[in-house]
């Protein structure tokens, strides 16, 4: 706990340092991102028609693997349904996160390596740029790692309700009481591949090197500090979701309630989403801190271990010699 708050505080501390590049080019490159997230959350369930054909095909196919259906587990319908939106508003930023996310992550990390040049120059520009290829690399891979822990979490799922059903065990209560362990194992699940990725991009941004490789590396230093992570992944994600309900009540259930757009919608939109910019500048910030927090630790316990290692042979060293000189003293 101790370690996680001062992890939060340097992160501050290294936010407000260089405030007025992350609030300015790094959070304008956000932008784009946060506008199509904050938009995808509020016009894809209700306009797009994306959403539908993504619902019923899920729909389709968890009927077709024997899940229960929306009208015996009102859970695995809200489920199902939060899981049509994910999907569909993930495809509706994905140009958005592919391109303006991931240079504005370079940035941020351009910057946490060269502190006191904080401002664009060319050679950084240059450097920003080289740092995208591998962060693309990272991101692609975390992706598969998400996809992977919720495909994992379903066919466990699965396996219970083929379990259920084996023994005649199909009453509501009893596929409430496995929906409900099925949803608590498929956060858990997503919560750790969501670290795993977060700590990915961070190696790959200040190490410079992308792909599956960032995503093993990872896996490595958050061996022994999930839990970490976790907590500090905890008030980023929080404020995140309070921005989210914020533009939902402002702007979307104005709009919604006066049926037309007014100019102060527009503007107060874009600045709840420059806000959710700030908070995803952050949040990359405090990955990074925590990515260089676990490499000193793991650094220490590798000196630790060679210099334990040296005593304990410079011990039996000691202990032959002295044996040795002890059996020439005899007469």
């Amino acid at each position: 706990m101790d370690v996680a708050g001062k992890i939060l505080r340097r992160s501050v501390h290294g936010f407000l340092q260089n405030y007025h590049y992350f609030t300015s080019v790094s959070a304008f490159m956000v932008l784009p991102f946060s506008t199509s997230f904050l938009l995808s959350q509020a016009l894809v369930p209700s306009s797009s028609s994306l959403f539908p054909q993504i619902s019923n095909r899920l729909t389709t196919l968890f009927d077709a693997a024997g899940f229960p259906s929306s009208s015996s587990s009102k859970m695995f319908g809200l489920f199902s349904l939060k899981a049509s939106e994910t999907i569909a508003s993930s495809i509706f930023t994905l140009p958005f996160t592919l391109t303006f996310l991931i240079i504005a992550k370079a940035s941020i990390f351009q910057a946490l390596k060269h502190p006191y040049k904080p401002a664009p120059s060319p050679s950084s520009f240059t450097s920003m740029i080289s740092l995208y290829k591998p962060l693309l690399k990272t991101c692609i891979s975390s992706s598969l790692l998400i996809i992977s822990a919720i495909a994992t979490s379903y066919c466990l799922l699965f396996f219970a309700l083929g379990v259920v059903e084996g023994f005649d065990a199909t009453s509501p209560d009893t596929l409430f009481l496995v929906t409900s362990c099925g949803v608590v194992l498929f956060s858990v699940f997503l919560a750790n591949a969501l670290v795993i990725g977060n700590m990915a991009m961070a190696l790959s941004g200040m190490e410079g090197h992308g792909g599956y490789l960032a995503v093993l590396k990872a896996c490595v230093l958050l061996r022994g500090r999930t839990s970490m992570a976790l907590l500090l992944a905890l008030p980023m994600n929080m404020a995140l979701a309070a921005i989210e309900a914020l533009f939902q009540f402002r702007v979307v259930r104005a709009y919604r309630t006066g049926g037309q757009a007014e100019p102060w919608m527009a503007s107060e939109a874009i600045f709840i989403a420059y806000l959710y910019s700030i908070f995803v500048v952050l949040d990359t910030i405090v990955a990074s801190m925590f990515y260089k927090n676990c490499k000193t630790r793991s650094w220490i316990d590798d000196v630790d271990a060679k210099l334990l290692v040296r005593i304990e042979i410079s011990e039996k060293d000691s202990y032959e010699f002295d044996r040795t000189k002890n059996f020439e003293e005899l007469p």
